[in-house]
């Protein structure tokens, strides 16, 4: 994991000053300005906004806080991990029925596997891609943004809600619950999975061992597909094993369905 973190630096460098942040654009960087400026419309303040546009670099908004590894420490307890969600489901209404822009890019493209949850009728949300602890900005415990929308999509809530869980909840081994995620102590994976879809406010069953397991399994075809094009940091995690690591996670969660039984 860390070293997929310094690969994505070393692609993707970011420079951040007191107000602004600059990062290398890509071919969806147009949409996803599109995209924020629908939110910025409707008075949210927990997505960066767009300034400017080049064609090699974007520019953002700074919002202060605590992100990237700094964000771990707030979601440990049950305040920071209700808020995260509490944030996510904010998002996801605030993106039903933007219409994007003509000649649209996603990344991952939008396909038959983001339909949208029979459980929310046909309703479709435009969901993040990424939402990990890292993705959010911290005060004092509590999520107060959403960063990084590369990866935004039409899709179904459940994508969204999946990913967020195997990083919050988190649905990992023991070890990495300890080191990599600095807990004090090992989490009780099912109260957090419960606190989360509660805050949420998640409708009806969701069997959240099956859900993170496809999703998980998205994430390996969205990494082949960019690698094979040669997308940076992608290439190079692919090449130095990150397929591998993807289907050891996914066989963890199989083997311990049990802890969210």
């Amino acid at each position: 994991m860390e070293r997929a973190a310094a690969t994505n630096e070393l692609h993707r460098p970011v420079e951040v000053t007191g107000e602004t942040v600059v990062r290398p654009a890509t071919p969806a960087s147009a949409t996803v300005h599109a995209f924020l400026r629908h939110l910025g419309a409707q008075g949210l303040t927990s997505v960066p906004e767009p300034l400017a546009l080049d064609g090699e670099t974007e520019t953002l908004r700074f919002i202060p806080g605590d992100s990237g590894g700094d964000g771990w420490r707030h979601q440990h307890d049950e305040r920071g991990l209700r808020s995260a969600a509490r944030l996510l489901r904010e998002l996801h209404d605030a993106s039903v029925g933007w219409v994007p822009p003509d000649g649209a890019v996603f990344v991952p493209p939008a396909d038959d596997e983001r339909d949208p949850d029979p459980s929310y009728g046909d309703e479709v949300v435009f969901c993040q891609g990424d939402p990990g602890p890292w993705n959010f900005v911290w005060h004092d415990r509590e999520a107060v943004a959403l960063l990084d929308w590369d990866f935004l999509h039409p899709g179904r809530r459940v994508d969204d809600v999946a990913y967020a869980l195997i990083w919050f909840a988190p649905l990992r081994d023991d070890d990495d619950c300890l080191v990599w995620h600095h807990f004090p102590e090992l989490p009780d994976r099912r109260a957090r999975v419960e606190a989360f879809l509660d805050a949420y406010g998640w409708a009806g069953d969701l069997d959240v061992a099956e859900a993170a397991i496809q999703r998980r399994w998205r994430t390996v075809a969205t990494l082949r597909a960019l690698a094979e094009a040669g997308v940076e940091p992608q290439r190079t995690w692919v090449e130095e094993g990150s397929i591998g690591d993807e289907l050891a996670e996914i066989r963890w969660i199989e083997d311990n369905r049990r802890l969210l039984d």
